[in-house]
């Protein structure tokens, strides 16, 4: 008696031992009730797998990759993408309007909500999440009127020795004194560029955007054009693209080249919001930097913008700047 390749192995029975007993305790497969055998099979050709025990798992073999994104030991992860920083004057939710108008945090307005002292033209509202039109809704927080302050954007081309920050207290010249007429609210600086240098620098009052345009995970395009003392060399350029560990952590320019064919003019791409980076590269390969002017932080340029001008952003600026962090 031949075995029959779709016989099950329940009951201890090995394989081909009922021939040996001569018993009919293997019954066909194609009984009813049993497996179908191969031959039963639509097409009546065999299966792809082959002869397997009935009642067995397929196991797939180990160490296989599972074909999945991020399956493959070593595979990349994927990048961290950020949702566009919302608009300021869209629907918010409740809880982050009244932390935007300077009540409290946003975790202890949520308790104000749950306690009842919140309301929304003259209802009172305890529903989390609740959300609110900046440019209708009133809002009274324990029967005062609130209204969350006005998001401003100032773009300032610094001129050179001056402060990029608001205020000094020593009494040094800052950009706080070119633009104390642009808004009655208080901006800030979202980075830094040292005293000696030049160029584009964003003032807000969107802690928000500032704290997404500062994360490390964002990286945002900014150009630079650099003057040196003395002439770079195509050498210099391509450890710059090459990249090098500068004060513990790897920096690298996306693309460096000469202005103009002069080799003391440089313009440089980074994506770096570390302090002083693009100085901080040319001096790590010897050489002495005269001039640092950024013409470029992100989709922002210096098109229009006189040496110690400001203006505010235009909507669709804005709108970009939110996409591209």
């Amino acid at each position: 008696m031949k075995n029959n390749p779709d016989q099950g192995r329940r009951g201890g029975a090995r394989k081909g031992s009922a021939g040996r007993r001569g018993g009919n305790s293997a019954k066909p497969s194609n009984s009813r009730g049993g497996s179908r055998s191969a031959s039963s099979r639509p097409g009546g050709g065999p299966s792809k797998s082959g002869p397997q025990s009935q009642g067995q798992r397929h196991d797939k073999p180990q160490g296989r990759p599972s074909g999945r994104p991020g399956g493959r030991p070593g595979a990349p992860k994927p990048k961290l993408k950020f949702a566009p920083v919302p608009d300021s004057t869209a629907t918010m939710r409740l809880n982050r309007y009244i932390a935007q108008a300077g009540v409290c945090s946003r975790r202890e307005a949520d308790v104000m909500i749950g306690a009842g002292v919140v309301s929304v033209n003259d209802k009172v509202i305890t529903e989390l999440g609740f959300k609110v039109d900046p440019t209708k809704d009133l809002v009274r927080v324990e029967g005062d009127t609130i209204r969350p302050e006005a998001m401003r954007y100032v773009l300032v081309n610094k001129p050179k020795n001056f402060l990029g920050v608001e205020y000094d207290p020593s009494g040094r010249r800052t950009i706080g004194d070119l633009i104390k007429n642009a808004c009655k609210e208080r901006v800030y600086p979202v980075d830094r560029i040292e005293k000696e240098s030049t160029g584009l620098i964003l003032f807000t009052n969107d802690g928000e955007l500032a704290k997404r345009l500062n994360h490390p995970k964002v990286s945002l395009r900014e150009l630079y054009h650099i003057t040196l003392a003395k002439k770079a060399t195509p050498e210099d350029l391509e450890k710059l693209t090459a990249g090098f560990v500068l004060d513990q952590g790897f920096v690298k320019a996306k693309e460096v080249s000469f202005v103009k064919n002069d080799p003391h003019e440089i313009g440089m791409e980074i994506h770096s919001n570390r302090s002083r980076i693009a100085r901080r590269m040319w001096e790590h390969l010897g050489h002495k930097v005269v001039k640092v002017d950024r013409v470029v932080y992100g989709p922002l340029t210096k098109k229009d913008l006189p040496r110690g001008h400001w203006r505010h952003l235009t909507k669709d600026e804005l709108n970009m700047l939110r996409m591209t962090t």
